[in-house]
C-alpha cells in the first residue's frame, strides 16, 4: 500500500457551516484558488441543493479552478445528485460525494427508515451517481456510532455499486484513537473488494481528538484524510489541515506517509480563510497561531537564539510564515514594498502593486512602522460587495462626561448624504447615524475586533456578523481607528445586503415575467 495519503480540504462546505460564518461565491473562489495553490488532491466546494448560491458559487469554482478534484456533496437522493452533478460537470476533475446515516440512532430517530431500506438507498444512490462520473465519494454519516456488522455490509455493497472512496467520517466526534484505528483495520481485513476504493476518514473535534483520529486511521490503512483550514467546522470545528500535514513532516519517523500539500502556503492560506470568514486564528493556535513562535520565558528566549531548535520543531520558513521581520516605514521605497511581499510569497503584477502601494502609502503615514501582517492584512483587505455607499467622513464625541455623538458622511452614487446620532458609545453612535443615511436597522450578532500588528498604533480589524430578517450578513473592515474599522465594517456588510436584496427582487421580478408570459 502506498504511503502517499490525499488530502481533501472541505473547508468550503463543512468549514462554512462553522456558525457565523458566511461566504459569498466571490470569497469562494478565492479561497479555491489558494487551495489550489496550497495543492490539496480534493476540493469540496458546497453542497449545491443547499441554496441557489452555493450551486452558483461550486459551478464557477469548477469552471475556474484547475488542479484538484472539485466534489460536491449530496444526500442519496436523485434531486441532490443531479444538482450536484450541474455544479461540478464542468470540472476539471470532478466528484460526486453521497452521504446517508450509518448508525441505528440517525436511521431510526433522523431518517425513521430500516437499516435495510437505507443500505438499498445507498446502492442505488451510487450506481446512480457513477452514471456521471467515475469519481463517486460515499459517506457513512454517523459511522463511529453504528453497528461494526451494518458498516461492512455497507462498505461492500457501495464498492459493488461502483464507490471509488468510501468515508467512514466520525460525525459527532465521538471516537478515540484505539477503536477509530479498529474499525478502519477491521474494514480493511473484513471487506473482501476493499482493494478496489480508496478509504477515507472524516473526524470531528468534539472531544479534541480529530487530528490524531485521523493520523491512527491513516496507520491502519485510511489514504484520504477529510480536514479543514484553521481547523473551522460545525460544532468545535474539524480535523485542522496544517496539523495533520505538518505532523507527517515533522514526525515521519513516527507517520511514515506523506501528501503533496505545498507547506510554504499554508500560513498565507490560513489568514485568508480567517479574513474572509470572519473566524479569527486563536493565539496559541498549533501551527499557525501567531504564538506558534513567540518566546516569552528568558531560558527559551536564550535558548532560541543560540539555536532555534531548542525550542520551535517547526521552522515558521516551512510553512511560509517568516519569523524574522523587515519592518517598513513611510520612508521605504516601491523596491523595499515589493522585496516584502516577495519574501512573504505574493508576487503581484504592476498594476495590482501600484494599487496595493498606494494602499500602502495612506496606512504609512498614520503608523510608524508597518509589519508583514499589516500586508497580508491589506491584500486580504477586498470587499466583494458593491460600493452602495461609501464612508466619506466620520468625526466621533465621547468621554466620561460626554453623550456619545458621531457625524457620518457617506456618498451613494455621486450624492452625499450626512446624519448626526447619539448612543452608548462612539462606535453605537456611528452606526446608528448610517442606519439613519440607509434606513436599514440590522441587528447585532456578533462583533470581533483584534489588532493586526504590535504596537499602539496597530492596524485594527473588525469583522462582525449582522441580521437583517432571514439574512445573516459579515462584514469586515480594517483602519488604524478601530471607529472607522467598526463603520467601515458595518458599511461593508449593508453593501452585501444591498446586494443581496437587489439580487432576490430581480429574480423574483424575472420569474413573475415567466409566470406571465
Amino acid at each position: 500500500m502506498s504511503n502517499r495519503v490525499m488530502i481533501f480540504d472541505s473547508t468550503l462546505r463543512d468549514g462554512e457551516q462553522t456558525p457565523g460564518a458566511k461566504l459569498n461565491a466571490q470569497e469562494k473562489v478565492k479561497i479555491a484558488r489558494q487551495l489550489a495553490r496550497l495543492n490539496v488532491d480534493v476540493i469540496e466546494a458546497g453542497f449545491p441543493i443547499s441554496s441557489p448560491g452555493d450551486l452558483k458559487a461550486v459551478q464557477q469554482i469548477s469552471r475556474e479552478v484547475k488542479g484538484p478534484i472539485i466534489a460536491a456533496l449530496a444526500r442519496a437522493v436523485k434531486e441532490d445528485i443531479d444538482c450536484a452533478w450541474d455544479s461540478v460537470k464542468e470540472a476539471e476533475k470532478p466528484r460526486l460525494h453521497v452521504f446517508l446515516a450509518a448508525s441505528d440512532i440517525h436511521m431510526e430517530k433522523k431518517l425513521r427508515k430500516s437499516p435495510e431500506t437505507c443500505l438499498q438507498e445507498a446502492v442505488e444512490a451510487v450506481r446512480y451517481a457513477k452514471s456521471f462520473t467515475d469519481d463517486v465519494e460515499y459517506s457513512l454519516e454517523d459511522s463511529t456510532r453504528a453497528r461494526e456488522d451494518y458498516i461492512l455490509k455497507v462498505v461492500e455493497a457501495v464498492i459493488d455499486a461502483g464507490a471509488t472512496v468510501v468515508n467512514l467520517p466520525d460525525t459527532v466526534g465521538y471516537t478515540v484513537p484505539e477503536e477509530y484505528g479498529r474499525l478502519i483495520h477491521l474494514i480493511n481485513t473484513k471487506v473482501p473488494n476493499i482493494h478496489k476504493t480508496i478509504l477515507s476518514v472524516h473526524c470531528h473535534n468534539d472531544l479534541g481528538l480529530a487530528v490524531i483520529n485521523s493520523l491512527v486511521a491513516v496507520e491502519n490503512g485510511a489514504r484520504q484524510i477529510e480536514c479543514n483550514v484553521n481547523g473551522i467546522g460545525e460544532r468545535a470545528g474539524n480535523a485542522a489541515l496544517e496539523e495533520i500535514v505538518m505532523a507527517m513532516v515533522i514526525r515521519g519517523d513516527k507517520y511514515p506517509y506523506y501528501s503533496g500539500i505545498n507547506t510554504k502556503e499554508i500560513y498565507r492560506t490560513s489568514r485568508l480563510v480567517s479574513k474572509l470568514t470572519g473566524i479569527p486564528i486563536p493565539l496559541n493556535k498549533a501551527v499557525i497561531g501567531l504564538n506558534a513562535f513567540a518566546h516569552s520565558s528568558g531560558i527559551h528566549q536564550d535558548g532560541v537564539l543560540k539555536d532555534k531548535r531548542t525550542y520551535e520543531i517547526i521552522n515558521a520558513d516551512l510553512i511560509g510564515g517568516q519569523a524574522a521581520q523587515m519592518v517598513l516605514t513611510a520612508r521605504s521605497g516601491r523596491h523595499a514594498v515589493r522585496h516584502q511581499l516577495e519574501t512573504m510569497n505574493y508576487h503581484l503584477e504592476n498594476g495590482e502593486f501600484e494599487a496595493f502601494y498606494q494602499k500602502y502609502v495612506e496606512l504609512a503615514d498614520k503608523k510608524k512602522e508597518i509589519y508583514k501582517e499589516d500586508l497580508e492584512a491589506m491584500l486580504i483587505d477586498v470587499s466583494y460587495a458593491e460600493s452602495t455607499y461609501e464612508l466619506e467622513y466620520l468625526q466621533t464625541v465621547s468621554g466620561t462626561r460626554t453623550i456619545p455623538a458621531a457625524v457620518v458622511r457617506l456618498s451613494k452614487g455621486g450624492e452625499i448624504f450626512e446624519e448626526v446620532a447619539s448612543g452608548s458609545g462612539p462606535i453605537d453612535a456611528a452606526y446608528k447615524a448610517v442606519e439613519k443615511i440607509t434606513g436599514i436597522d440590522t441587528d447585532m450578532e456578533n462583533y470581533n475586533l483584534r489588532a493586526v500588528s504590535p504596537g499602539m498604533d496597530a492596524l485594527g480589524e473588525v469583522s462582525l456578523k449582522i441580521n437583517y430578517k432571514d439574512k445573516n450578513i459579515i462584514g469586515r473592515g480594517m483602519s488604524t481607528d478601530i471607529v472607522e474599522a467598526s463603520v467601515k465594517a458595518y458599511l461593508d456588510g449593508i453593501n452585501k445586503l444591498i446586494r443581496l436584496i437587489s439580487n432576490n427582487n430581480h429574480k423574483q421580478a424575472n420569474s413573475v415575467s415567466k409566470s406571465g408570459s
